[in-house]
């Protein structure tokens, strides 16, 4: 079984960590604003507090001497009640004169002399237990003040609790409202993040059909970008497919016609030497037949070996200069019996040199094809022209002949794998319709291009570019 996971469950999770990570930080940063919030807050109240205290105790030790603490206790009482904190009153010595706490644990009957001198006439913040006088640690703001000679000290107290209390109250209407912003957080995530690996499985399933040999499947259109792109792509990839398996499928059936035909002519030739249906005096006639054919099988064998390796890349060109009359000249030598009998103007090879930068035996190739092309729908007593032109670091060359010439329904089609025109059946029984095609192979594999023009009744023109010079030159 496998151990992947899916990308919608790596994706939900992944969102799911993050708002988890972000509650938890979010949290912690919540905790400790309101904690220091509430120190700030409650410092401020008990420094407020504790120096109107200060100063009203101060006023009636001065205006009472004698009968000051039953009115200052009243008064402290007031101020603890109202701001949730305790008061104690004490002298030099540290022994508590007034404490408005009950509670035994913040009643402490003295306090260190030493502790005392942390506080001034200015109001002194610690957070201690006082040398030990509470029983726990303490937020404490002191004043110090004198009344009738001795110095008196106003202690303003809140336990650490209220600031827990305080916090806790906060983080638990956090968590509470954290918990439903999450509950609806994480269900509208995991329907998005279904809505967004629909189009994924879409795909999956579409490529399986196309893996099954049905490219007539497409993509719809997606409104996200990243998608929509991604699916134009894929169409694009299964047009193609189709494209190139209507192309396999037309090759298959192109070459078994072709395949065939001769064999089945040197089949039924050889049958009939054999079983003696051809009279002895004819043998030679039909073994010529036979050998045609036979090499026609080889160039069509070579012919496609040839195409295979310019679109495998395994044919890499032998650049070097050389003139392109060269494999003109070489070529036309070849055809002179034909030339002859249909008796054919050249033209144009009476210019000065020019070079080219290819391969000199792919290039005799080119030459061969396109004038045998030429030679065999040239008009008797036409004209074979060449023109040469060099433009940048290309030459273009051009190959017209006289004659009849292609229709503009046959002229998208000359390059194809083993199309011949209807004249072209008539007039050619050796070739075996790939000459064109090699042609082109052999030009885009210098770089260069090649078209075809015609004008009916008039002319049919090649026009190709080979490369005049090395890169850099």
């Amino acid at each position: 079984m496998s151990n992947r996971k899916s990308i919608f469950f790596k994706y939900f999770v992944i969102c799911s960590a993050v708002i988890l990570i972000s509650f938890v930080c979010l949290g912690t940063v919540l905790l400790l604003v309101s904690s220091r919030y509430f120190i700030d807050e409650k410092k401020s109240l008990l420094e407020k507090n504790t120096k109107a205290l200060a100063l009203y105790t101060q006023e009636e030790m001065l205006a009472q001497p004698a009968d000051w603490k039953k009115s200052v206790t009243d008064e402290m009482m007031q101020y603890s009640m109202a701001c949730n904190a305790d008061f104690i009153l004490c002298d030099s010595t540290g022994a508590v004169l007034v404490n408005s706490s009950k509670d035994p644990v913040c009643s402490p009957h003295n306090i260190s002399v030493h502790e005392l001198e942390a506080f001034s006439d200015n109001c002194e913040y610690v957070y201690s237990d006082l040398g030990g006088a509470f029983d726990a640690i303490y937020h404490v703001i002191g004043k110090s003040f004198k009344a009738n000679g001795p110095e008196y000290y106003v202690l303003a107290f809140s336990s650490k609790a209220a600031q827990d209390d305080y916090t806790y109250n906060i983080m638990e209407i956090f968590i509470v409202s954290a918990i439903i912003v999450l509950v609806i957080v994480m269900f509208l995530v995991y329907f998005m993040t279904l809505k967004l690996t629909e189009p994924i499985k879409e795909i999956a399933e579409v490529s399986k059909k196309i893996g099954a040999g049905d490219f007539s499947v497409t993509l719809p259109d997606y409104s996200t970008s990243e998608l929509e792109q991604l699916s134009n792509a894929f169409n694009d990839m299964a047009a193609s497919l189709k494209s190139y398996d209507t192309m396999r499928n037309s090759f298959l059936a192109n070459v078994s016609h072709e395949l065939r035909t001769p064999m089945t002519s040197i089949g039924g030739f050889v049958d009939g030497l054999l079983d003696g249906t051809i009279p002895k005096e004819q043998e030679r006639y039909y073994l010529k037949i036979i050998s045609s054919e036979v090499h026609r099988l080889a160039r069509l064998v070579r012919s496609m070996l040839n195409l295979a390796k310019i679109e495998a890349g395994e044919l890499k060109p032998n650049l070097q200069y050389f003139s392109v009359l060269e494999p003109i000249v070489d070529t036309l030598v070849t055809f002179e019996p034909r030339l002859e009998e249909k008796q054919i103007e050249i033209r144009g090879l009476d210019v000065d040199r020019v070079t080219l930068y290819a391969d000199n035996d792919l290039v005799h190739q080119v030459m061969y094809n396109l004038i045998e092309n030429a030679i065999k729908f040239v008009d008797k007593g036409g004209y074979i022209e060449f023109h040469f032109e060099p433009e940048g670091n290309m030459t273009s060359i051009s190959i017209r002949n006289s004659g009849e010439g292609l229709s503009e329904d046959e002229l998208p089609l000359v390059f194809d794998r083993f199309y011949k025109t209807d004249k072209s059946r008539g007039l050619d029984k050796t070739g075996v319709g790939l000459g064109l095609n090699i042609v082109r192979s052999i030009i885009k594999l210098h770089g260069g291009k090649i078209m075809v023009r015609s004008v009916k009744n008039e002319y049919t023109e090649f026009v190709f570019t080979l490369p005049n010079k090395a890169e850099g030159d």
